[in-house]
């Protein structure tokens, strides 16, 4: 049976983590930035690691290459 691909778009959205931990962004930074406080926007930074259910299926059908 050949390898499995990784989906192009989870390479670009998500980030494993040594433990194998799924990182993601946080939502809401791509457009109508004028409606959010400045203290959403600072929040909104960087990187956070995802629900336990939510990297279970991220990794089973999107990064298992």
């Amino acid at each position: 049976m050949p390898k499995l691909k990784t989906k192009s778009s989870a390479k670009k959205r998500f980030k494993l983590t040594g433990s194998g931990l799924v990182k993601s962004a946080y939502a809401g930074k791509r457009h109508n930035m004028r409606k959010r406080t400045q203290r959403h926007i600072r929040d909104a930074r960087g990187m956070d690691v995802m629900h336990v259910a939510d990297q279970k299926r991220i990794v089973k059908y999107y990064l298992h290459g």
